[in-house]
């Protein structure tokens, strides 16, 4: 059998303390403590115990020193702010410097060692900007060397680059005058100058180490923030061709036109193979299909070869429409079509498995139908592509806003129709 384990009572100190300071052993006995225990307490010196001293503090004594320590800590951060002030202003970096001083790196490891009782070791190297290695050197502070830094030592590395050497290297990447150099003909610059002579992969090591930027923020055009903007269906027009791959690798084409004026997918055609003749086809078809009267939309297209052939160029001739080159002789893109290509992509074709050509174009087929006269565009508050293109939904915004506001009133009454118990 095994024997039976028995626990030692533990008791608080401030209850021990108590029977000493009144000699009443009924207080501890009426909570269940041993006599013989009690009794052991009054003539046994008081044992010493680790405490708080916050732990003996009234709530009224702890938010004062709250406030004081607030008040510190604003003080120091003011402190400081000031001296990295100073140090950023005067270029100060420890790690330029030769410490040979034994009395100033034993006053800096002092400072190291009362900063790690709040920060940890790796953190204080960062402040500092000095290696693990170059700090343990100088913790062991080898025998026999007149300069312990051995890390920036001459004599252990006779090829290092120097610290005037690193700020000359530093001045010239980060000047506005050598903005234009790229860093690595910029070292062999320096090197013609007679300022450095360092090799390229020095300078790139220096820059992605250091963290110097070079001064090269580049300054683009404003593009316009709204594209272009027809005033009427059938005044321009977008085209644009673009491809899905079926399961087995396989691509599809996609060609299609889109009306800028209501959003509406004027004609499309799925393709099995790339061909000119595909964006000549849909283009009759929508010159076809087009009821806005205008005698000849604008066409906006890239500068593909689908879109710029001789079958595109005797529709141009023949006077059925006028073709311009998006980004080039225009500032706006082609962006309308391409956003169009996004939606039906991610949106529809990608949800389902497309094995052959046929069941891309019965997804595409299904897609367009929906997107013409079924999904209200946001652009139009409510109406669809072909309610606008075909002029038959002006009163759709109003309709939606009258029953807004019935839907609210609705909603309202019958929110404060209801009642509980409580209320």
């Amino acid at each position: 059998m095994g024997q039976r384990e028995c626990r030692q009572q533990v008791y608080d100190h401030r209850l021990r303390e108590l029977v000493r300071h009144t000699g009443d052993v009924g207080i501890a006995v009426e909570l269940g403590v041993p006599r013989s225990t009690v009794a052991g307490w009054l003539c046994s010196d008081p044992q010493p115990v680790v405490s708080l001293d916050v732990l003996e503090m009234t709530d009224v004594t702890l938010q004062a020193e709250v406030v004081e320590l607030r008040r510190r800590v604003q003080t120091l951060n003011g402190v400081l702010g000031l001296l990295l002030a100073v140090l950023r202003v005067a270029g100060f970096r420890l790690d330029r410097v030769y410490i040979s001083d034994p009395a100033a790196r034993n006053d800096l490891l002092r400072a190291v060692e009362r900063a790690r009782k709040n920060l940890s070791a790796s953190a204080i190297l960062r402040v500092l900007r000095i290696s693990a290695s170059r700090y343990n050197l100088w913790v062991r502070a080898e025998r026999g060397c007149s300069i312990d830094d051995r890390t920036m030592c001459p004599r252990s590395s006779p090829n290092k680059l120097t610290p005037d050497e690193v700020v000359v290297i530093e001045q010239m990447v980060t000047a506005e005058r050598y903005r234009h150099v790229p860093t690595g003909r910029l070292a062999v610059l320096a090197q013609r100058l007679g300022k450095v002579f360092a090799s390229p992969s020095t300078w790139y090591r220096l820059v992605r180490d250091q963290g110097w930027r070079r001064p090269r923020r580049r300054l683009h055009p404003n593009s316009p923030k709204v594209g272009v903007r027809a005033s009427k269906p059938d005044e321009i027009w977008h085209i644009d061709a673009s491809c899905v791959r079926l399961v087995d690798g396989t691509k599809v084409w996609l060609h299609a036109v889109i009306d800028n004026f209501s959003r509406k997918i004027l004609a499309w055609c799925v393709a099995e193979r790339f061909d000119i003749s595909n964006a000549a086809a849909v283009l009759q078809a929508a010159v076809c299909n087009a009821v806005g009267g205008d005698p000849q939309p604008q066409l906006m297209a890239d500068g593909g070869i689908e879109n710029f052939n001789a079958e595109v160029d005797d529709l141009v001739g023949r006077g059925l429409l006028s073709r311009v080159r998006a980004l080039v002789e225009v500032r706006f893109s082609n962006s309308m079509i391409e956003s169009w290509w996004n939606n039906l992509k991610h949106q529809w074709l990608f949800l389902h498995r497309l094995e052959t050509v046929a069941a891309v174009r019965r997804h595409v087929t299904f897609y367009v139908a929906e997107y013409n006269a079924t999904i209200p565009h946001a652009a139009f508050s409510g109406q669809t592509p072909d309610e606008v293109y075909f002029g038959r939904g002006a009163e759709i915004p109003a309709q939606l806003e009258a029953a807004k506001r019935a839907a609210q009133a609705r909603r309202l009454a019958a929110n404060r129709a209801m009642s509980c118990e409580i209320c």
